[in-house]
C-alpha cells in the first residue's frame, strides 16, 4: 500500500496564511479545507455555489454532479471574491490553467519551505478530519466523495505510536 507525505495542520495553515494573493489562498483554502480536487476547483462557477455548498459538475465519479462543504469562513471569503471581482455567474471563478495551478501550490509550500503538491492539500483535508475524529464514513462519502472506504484508507497517513497512545488516553482518560 502506498503511503502518502501527510502536511501537518500548522504547516497548512501556515502555507495559507502566508499567501496574501485573494485568488491564491482561496484556491488552497478550497483543497485544503473542502477537500476538493485541483481540478474542480478551476472549474468552479458562482453558479455552483450556493452559501456553504459547491456544486461539482461532472465529477471523477462519474456522477452528474457531486456537492462539497465548505466551512463557514472560506464561503463567506468566496462570496466576498466573487462580489469584489464582479465575477459573472457562469464564468469561471478561478481562471487559471492546471499548470499554473500547480504552480500556486508548489511557491504556496516554497515559503514554508517544503514541496507540496495540489493533492498533498486534499489528502491533508481527508487526514486531518480523520484524526479530529470525524467517522471515516464522513471523511470518505462527504468529504472526499468516495465510492469505497479502502479509496479513502489509502489518503490516510501512517499514524505515530505517540498519535495512538494519544488517542487511547483520550478515549480511555
Amino acid at each position: 500500500m502506498t503511503q502518502f507525505k501527510i502536511l501537518e495542520k500548522d504547516v497548512v495553515d501556515e502555507i495559507i496564511f502566508r499567501t496574501e494573493h485573494p485568488r491564491n489562498r482561496l484556491m488552497l483554502e478550497l483543497m485544503a479545507r473542502s477537500g476538493m480536487r485541483v481540478g474542480e476547483v478551476l472549474k468552479l462557477t458562482p453558479l455552483d455555489i450556493d452559501e456553504r455548498k459547491a456544486l461539482i459538475r461532472d465529477p471523477k465519479s462519474g456522477k452528474q454532479g457531486e456537492t462539497v462543504f465548505m466551512p463557514q469562513k472560506v464561503a463567506d471569503r468566496l462570496e466576498t471574491y466573487i462580489r469584489e471581482n464582479k465575477i459573472p455567474p457562469e464564468a469561471r471563478i478561478f481562471p487559471i490553467t492546471y499548470a499554473a495551478a500547480r504552480l500556486v501550490v508548489k511557491k504556496a509550500g516554497d515559503m514554508v519551505g517544503i514541496h507540496v503538491r495540489p493533492h498533498d492539500l486534499r489528502r491533508h483535508a481527508a487526514t486531518y478530519a480523520s484524526r479530529s475524529g470525524t467517522p471515516l464514513e464522513i471523511v470518505s462519502k462527504v468529504l472526499l466523495r468516495h465510492a469505497n472506504l479502502s479509496t479513502t484508507q489509502r489518503y490516510l497517513g501512517e499514524i505515530s505510536e505517540l498519535e495512538a497512545m494519544r488517542w487511547i488516553d483520550n478515549l480511555h482518560g
